[in-house]
């Protein structure tokens, strides 16, 4: 019991430590985003009709999602609720869109791509992309989403989402889906723009340029703290199993003990009865 308790504990202790690392990752990456959005949402409130091919929305005929997920275990039941997820979404796509629009799922971590590869479906591809996991650097999200952009821009997905755990706190994380491409209106309202204070800017070159300057930007910052808050919900879910681990260990030994107590007084019992019974029959 003592040597589960060490284990659970130090396991504990290492993914406690591993979840504030990430959310001192995502308080770094906020205010980027936060600035980011900022001015996007000066750029929307003037007049100039925008043109970008992030933001053009067509006929949905192939979609991409990319479902996040683990490359480790011992995470308790975090893999399974976002796979339930997932299969939640695809029934709602095609429910929209029809049966014949044509699926593709991009798995990060091993034991998501092992959960989507049993999926039987015949306009449901999987496709995995090498080094694209749940521990992959900031580096290999950019070259990940720039090649979803180009897909998306190429008119080989027309709909892009991401599924993935969001993070709120250690005892918190909601199952999210986001829509990537294409940009929506929506997705770059700030509320940092809507509370300034209507200074008037002057755009160089011209508005339009700087939007399409900026909105990669957004893109690859949205992707980067989705990563971010899947790897914090990731390891807060391993703090709530080994923590759920380590009472039911102890709840089991207490049990044991008082069954263990129980049959060690019956066999006490037995043996004075023997003995008393014995000199009786002297």
């Amino acid at each position: 019991m003592a040597s589960s308790e060490k284990i659970t504990g130090a396991m504990k202790m290492i993914s406690s430590a591993k979840v504030h690392k990430e959310e001192q990752s995502l308080r770094r990456l906020m205010p980027f985003k936060n600035q980011i959005k900022s001015i996007m949402g000066h750029i929307l409130q003037t007049d100039e009709n925008f043109n970008s091919p992030l933001i053009e929305s067509r006929d949905v005929k192939r979609v991409g999602i990319v479902v996040y997920g683990s490359d480790d275990g011992l995470c308790g039941a975090y893999n399974i609720n976002i796979f339930k997820g997932l299969l939640i979404e695809l029934d709602r796509l095609t429910d929209q869109y029809g049966k014949d629009v044509e699926i593709v799922i991009y798995p990060v971590g091993s034991k998501m791509a092992k959960a989507v590869a049993h999926i039987k479906n015949h306009n449901v591809t999987v496709v995995a992309t090498p080094g694209v996991n749940s521990k992959m650097s900031g580096e290999k999200v950019t070259e990940f989403t720039k090649s979803l952009r180009d897909s998306y821009q190429n008119g080989e997905l027309d709909l892009v989402e991401t599924v993935f755990m969001g993070y709120k706190s250690m005892s918190k994380q909601m199952l999210t889906i986001e829509q990537l491409f294409p940009v929506t209106e929506k997705m770059l309202t700030s509320e940092a723009a809507d509370e300034d204070d209507n200074q008037l800017y002057i755009f160089e070159p011209d508005a339009n340029s700087i939007f399409n300057e900026v909105l990669p930007m957004f893109v690859m910052s949205s992707m980067q703290e989705i990563t971010v808050e899947n790897r914090a919900s990731e390891q807060a879910a391993r703090v709530m199993a080994m923590q759920s681990a380590n009472d039911n260990a102890k709840k089991l030994f207490d049990e044991l003990q008082i069954e263990y107590n129980k049959l060690r007084q019956q066999s006490i019992t037995t043996e004075l009865l023997d003995i008393l019974g014995g000199q009786v029959e002297r």
